[in-house]
């Protein structure tokens, strides 16, 4: 009969019934190896009972009916791939067509994983991991933690986690005003007013055999203010960075950051910038060494501690490197074309007033003309010069803005996830893991233990022969109790 081909499957609860010819289609899965042993068997009911998710279910058995695996839109990525785990599916049959919003959870994980890495997090950790952190957790765990491993993360904290205590937010606002103040006074001391002429007597000797004294302006150097404004800061940075430094959890790690190579070498630059003013001020090129003092500008980049925008900003650039490859790539490409355009257009027509008298001129100009700018220094005069230069401007155009969008795009993604993770909560109840309910196993009946023992029929006969299996790839959580009622 058609009813004994048939199965009948209780998936969470909704009654699912197919043939048994349709889950033999896709071998070793859990569906193609149903026997009537298993715990989960009702043999009343004549069903399966599975406690898993209906939902993606559905697409599952449709799987077996029509061979193509869908994405349910509403399942969360990671339990799909669960639900697939369990039923012995590869997660890799998922159709081309839903393949995109299945994979949308991956990137999801990988970006969980960057912030994570980012640090962006201002709840203050536990004693337990902070010991893990720096390292000494079995002196933690044992209570003999010294005067230093107790101070170490304090200083740690104080220094380089500013949103960590309100002494923390102290010491922050004192570095970020050192930073500016420096950023200020290195700019501020290049400019004519605010620098200092060097006066030199210059002895003249005129025409009637007489000798003249008289002053000229040798150079001009900063005024002296400005020295003493960067020692006050650069004792700020050296004081920090050594204390930092000390009290970092992984010294290496702390040395091969990025942030902190560049205040090394700025706040090193300093003393480098005061011994070459000692002892090489009277070198012709000495100026030119102190184009090396430009670094310290770079300082700037240590306002990413304090600012998780720029943390994510930064990050953002990572992220779209291959985008900015690609942009730079066809600028280049659209540089040489039009800049060798533009050379031979110019020399078709007469023009006595060519401006592009060679290829690497030229280059200057397409670059200026494909990122817009336009300073006008160069420009085409004949008429196929100036289509060269339509054509050079619209390209730079589209160029430009094809990248923008991916580039917003990961920003947005960053910010956006950074946002919810602020505002998830911090303690989430405990969930336990589920006890399973054993079925009662009845009693052996004891022999010769009254005149009634010969007449005693068998014990009661469970609805399976071994209810606590978990044969054929069961798995925890899928059994149903089966101590059922057998009459009414």
């Amino acid at each position: 009969m058609d009813a004994e081909n048939r199965v009948v499957l209780n998936v969470g609860g909704i009654r699912h019934e197919t043939y048994k010819a349709t889950l033999k289609k896709i071998p070793a899965t859990r569906l193609s190896r149903l026997t009537e042993a298993l715990a989960n068997y009702d043999p009343i009911l004549n069903e399966y009972f599975f406690d898993r998710h209906p939902g993606v279910f559905a697409q599952v058995l449709n799987y077996y009916r029509t061979g193509k695996l869908h994405y349910p839109t509403d399942v969360c990525g990671p339990l799909f791939e669960e639900e697939l785990e369990y039923w012995g599916l590869d997660s890799n049959q998922v159709e081309p067509c839903c393949w995109m919003t299945y994979t949308a959870h991956r990137d999801t994980q990988e970006t969980l994983a960057v912030l994570d890495r980012l640090d962006l997090d201002t709840d203050k950790p536990s004693e337990e991991e902070v010991a893990r952190k720096f390292g000494f957790e079995d002196d933690y765990f044992s209570g003999n933690l010294s005067w230093w491993q107790k101070t170490k993360p304090k200083l740690w904290s104080l220094f380089d986690e500013p949103y960590s205590s309100q002494a923390a937010k102290v010491i922050g606002v004192i570095s970020v005003f050192f930073i500016c103040v420096s950023i200020l006074s290195f700019c501020l001391k290049t400019h004519p007013d605010m620098r200092v002429p060097v006066i030199q007597n210059i002895t003249v000797h005129t025409a009637e055999n007489t000798t003249v004294w008289t002053l000229d302006k040798k150079a001009t150097n900063a005024h002296e203010a400005f020295f003493y404004i960067e020692c006050v800061c650069n004792t700020w940075f050296t004081f920090e960075i050594l204390i930092r430094l000390i009290a970092s959890p992984n010294k290496f790690m702390f040395l091969k950051a990025s942030v902190n190579m560049i205040d090394f070498i700025a706040t090193l630059s300093f003393y480098v910038d005061i011994l070459l003013q000692k002892f090489a001020s009277h070198l012709e090129n000495a100026d030119i060494l102190e184009f090396f003092s430009i670094i310290r500008i770079m300082r700037l980049f240590k306002l990413t501690r304090h600012s998780s925008g720029l943390k994510i900003l930064i990050q953002t650039f990572r992220a779209s490197a291959k985008e900015l490859t690609l942009l730079v790539f066809f600028l280049v490409l659209g540089i040489v074309i039009f800049a060798s355009l533009v050379y031979y257009a110019e020399r078709i027509q007469a023009n006595p007033h060519n401006d592009f008298n060679s290829i690497p001129l030229g280059l200057w100009w397409a670059l200026v003309t494909m990122t817009t700018v336009g300073y006008g220094d160069m420009a085409p005069k004949t008429y196929v010069g100036m289509f060269v230069g339509a054509l050079c401007a619209l390209a730079g155009v589209l160029t430009i803005a094809l990248p923008v969008p991916v580039i917003v795009s990961n920003f947005a993604m960053y910010y956006s996830h950074t946002q919810a993770r602020a505002k998830l909560p911090k303690k989430r109840r405990r969930v336990l893991p589920v006890e399973h309910v054993r079925c009662p196993v009845a009693p052996p009946p004891k022999r010769g233990g009254g005149p009634n023992a010969m007449n005693r029929g068998p014990g009661p006969k469970m609805g399976n022969d071994a209810p606590n299996s978990t044969t054929n790839g069961t798995s925890k959580g899928s059994d149903r109790p089966s101590n059922k009622i057998t009459g009414f």
